[in-house]
């Protein structure tokens, strides 16, 4: 009868602790009217960042804040907009988390920094940073402005980023790139393995490396770029047939470089890695 009772008392305690949890969260909605080129800046230690382009001259952002050990500073200088989150004493990555989904115009330039994310961003026009240390980050259907990207071990992934100025730094996390173009386009992993799979554009500048982690690239079979790949202590492997290239950046080792160009050799690719290994294919 004792034990009986000890549950049911146990029950009404979980129960109070869920009732006062969903009570407590909170959904709160901004908006402002902003000019051409706006700037939206959105820094959460701990959430979610879903970023999308709508309205030509409206900011709307939806918080969803999870208990009130968190809460938002908000800062407007003409177009410019700032979203802080804050934590109380005691704040967790639970009772502290605020998620913000985002609608901005599409010229808008692009600052997001969250600890765990996820980061998503899409339809944008205009400058984007995005900085997480696990978080996730996604962006897609991004163009005419700077893209740049830091994380410790969060999987980026970027796709149909187009004339863009690309910079992505990792310490382990793996970089997917699909249908990513523009004429500057660089990755730097540690351990992550880098992915990519498109054209390399016409005229643009591709620099990937990585310390451990392995290069894999799919290249279009109407492509146009130079390719140099070395590696210092990795396997090197082209599938794709090269014209072979009078001058070199490398020493030619059988298995750890290669060398040559496909159609006009309009980009220039090159690929690095002490241990890992760099694979070319084609699609």
């Amino acid at each position: 009868m004792e034990s009986k009772q000890h549950k049911v008392v146990a029950s009404l305690v979980i129960a109070a602790c869920l009732v006062s949890t969903a009570s407590a969260e909170t959904r709160k909605e901004y908006r402002y009217t902003v000019g051409p080129k706006p700037s939206v800046t959105v820094d959460t230690e701990f959430g979610s960042i879903s970023v999308k382009s709508g309205n030509t001259n409206q900011v709307v952002v939806l918080a969803v804040m999870k208990s009130d050990k968190a809460s938002i500073d908000i800062s407007q200088e003409g177009s410019r907009l700032e979203f802080e989150s804050r934590l109380q004493p005691g704040a967790d990555e639970q009772t502290g988390r605020i998620d913000y989904e985002v609608t901005v115009p599409s010229d808008t330039s692009l600052n997001l920094h969250s600890t765990d994310g996820p980061i998503t961003v899409s339809r944008i026009q205009a400058d984007v940073v995005a900085e997480g240390a696990t978080a996730p980050i996604e962006i897609r259907t991004v163009s005419n402005g700077h893209v740049h990207v830091k994380t410790m071990k969060g999987p980026v992934t970027l796709a149909d980023v187009r004339s863009a100025h690309v910079e992505v730094t990792s310490i382990s996390g793996d970089v997917h790139m699909n249908s990513v173009s523009g004429p500057f386009v660089q990755v730097n992993s540690g351990s992550g393995r880098i992915f990519y799979d498109g054209d390399f554009g016409s005229g643009g500048g591709y620099n990937f490396s990585t310390q451990s982690g392995d290069i894999e690239a799919m290249v279009a079979a109407d492509a146009s770029a130079d390719f140099t790949a070395h590696s210092m202590q990795g396997h090197v492997q082209s599938d794709v047939p090269l014209k072979p290239k009078d001058h070199t950046r490398f020493p030619m080792e059988v298995g750890r470089s290669f060398f040559g160009s496909v159609g006009k050799a309009a980009s220039e690719v090159v690929f690095k890695s002490f241990s890992g290994k760099i694979r070319l294919k084609q699609r």
